[in-house]
């Protein structure tokens, strides 16, 4: 039973249709408890901003604002207990990214994680590393305006207000082919938010663990794994793992589990003694 996959899901539709109702709910019946998409959003009095764009605003003003300070925290303290689960339960480019896939099942069937690919990995940082130094060089937050999972909040907003889309908006339809025909490819190697989060979540509180030592590498995981990791050689507990639970649902032996860190250090620490002298 896929019961994270499911679970991920009713998050995720949730999360999409936030994005759709609140500009609805504003136009046509002036309410506007929800406003703004995952960029900077705003409920009720509560306002979070996403790290990587108050990151951006920091650099351009070069001075601290107390406001966006206090709407960072929510974010940074997720991530940083959480690790990367805006990227796979909240953001809109992977709930479309999951629709797509479910209807191209086939492109994606018996794919399994490659050796070369693992090199490419590294990407993702650099892609930060210039976006932000491009941010200092021009003085202006880059990713702000041309953010995929920005965009799609901003368009249906524009759809829903003025009747129309705008030109950056079609920057989401290339990030969405990619992803169905490479593996999540933007998300893996292109995303620079998801690359702050990542770097956040590298000692995550919740992470995925082989909890026996005897894996029978049937590699099932493996291929679950968006990301193109290898939960049954350990690889989710490292920084790229987004916490999805998709090995977990596929392992059939329950040997994968979302595990505290803190018990994890218990298990480190156990002693053997199931070896033989």
């Amino acid at each position: 039973m896929k019961r994270w996959k499911h679970r991920r899901m009713l998050v995720l539709s949730g999360s999409f249709g936030v994005l759709l109702l609140a500009p609805l709910l504003n136009c046509f019946f002036n309410i506007n408890f929800i406003q703004g998409w995952y960029q900077s959003i705003g409920i009720g009095d509560l306002w979070i901003v996403s790290p990587l764009e108050g990151l951006e605003s920091l650099l351009v003003t070069r001075e601290p604002f107390g406001p966006l300070l206090t709407a960072l925290v929510l974010p940074v303290v997720l991530a940083l207990t959480l690790g990367r689960v805006f990227c796979s339960w909240v953001c809109p480019i992977t709930f479309l990214s999951e629709l797509l896939e479910a209807g191209k099942k086939l492109l994606r069937r018996g794919i399994a994680p490659h050796q070369h690919w693992k090199l490419l990995r590294r990407l993702l940082w650099v892609v930060l590393a210039v976006e932000l130094l491009l941010t200092m060089i021009l003085g202006a937050p880059l990713f702000v305006f041309l953010s995929p999972p920005g965009l799609i909040g901003r368009e249906l907003m524009m759809l829903v207000f003025f009747h129309t889309l705008t030109l950056e908006g079609l920057i989401v339809v290339p990030v969405l082919i990619l992803n169905l025909t490479g593996k999540r490819f933007y998300c893996r190697y292109l995303c620079p938010l998801g690359a702050l989060l990542a770097l956040l979540g590298s000692r995550r509180q919740i992470r995925v663990k082989n909890i026996r030592e005897n894996c029978r590498e049937c590699r099932v995981c493996d291929r679950a794994c968006p990301m193109g990791l290898s939960p049954s050689a350990g690889e989710g507990l490292s920084v790229y793992c987004w916490n999805c639970g998709n090995c977990i649902d596929h392992c059939r032996f329950g040997q994968l589990r979302f595990i505290l860190a803190s018990d994890e250090r218990k298990l480190q620490q156990k002693p053997q003694t199931d070896s033989c002298d």
